[in-house]
């Protein structure tokens, strides 16, 4: 059992660090998107995408239009839109696929990454770094390192990241938690 506390305080201790080191200058721009684009596009895979997909549902309680990329009801992603898209190492091909046909739309792509200098990361017009240990990366000695298997410790950092911005969100437009309670799925 003592194992137990060890670990769970050692992962707790890296997250911490994560969000002491994830760029403040950044998070301005991507609110900024949030508010500004009524329809939301998010896409992601694996675990990084399971918590973005937590993210997609948050917007759509705060009120927005959100698609999840891989939907098959997914309309049309035009100019006027945002497209969220994490990736952990920002070089999945298809991943980077996806984020050249965005571009090609005009509409504007935010990428959550922990390399901001990654391939991917460089489409986008908007870089969230979340600076954790990440499977894949090419480099991870920049990167907050882990005890944890593969890509634990971003994917973790990306889900709470999500609830952090989201919180943000609601606190600077002075959104209502009763109004976002309204919109929740009432059929469960």
């Amino acid at each position: 059992m003592s194992d137990f506390r060890e670990i769970s305080s050692t992962v707790v201790d890296e997250l911490g660090e994560v969000f002491r080191r994830v760029p403040l200058d950044q998070i301005d721009a991507a609110l900024d998107a949030l508010e500004k684009h009524q329809r939301i596009f998010v896409l992601g895979i694996g675990r990084e995408g399971l918590g973005s997909k937590a993210f997609a549902m948050r917007l759509t309680h705060f009120g927005k239009t959100v698609h999840w990329g891989w939907d098959d009801t997914t309309p049309a992603v035009t100019a006027d839109d945002l497209f969220i898209m994490p990736s952990g190492p920002a070089n999945i091909p298809h991943l980077h696929y996806i984020a050249e046909q965005v571009k090609k739309t005009g509409a504007t792509l935010l990428v959550a990454t922990a390399v901001p200098d990654g391939p991917t990361a460089q489409l986008a017009d908007i870089v969230l770094t979340v600076p954790a240990h990440t499977y894949g990366a090419d480099d991870p000695s920049a990167l907050v390192p882990t005890i944890q298997a593969m890509g634990s410790l971003f994917e973790q950092s990306l889900w709470i990241f999500w609830d952090v911005l989201y919180l943000m969100l609601v606190r600077r437009t002075g959104a209502k938690f009763d109004d976002l309670v309204a919109r929740h799925r009432n059929f469960e």
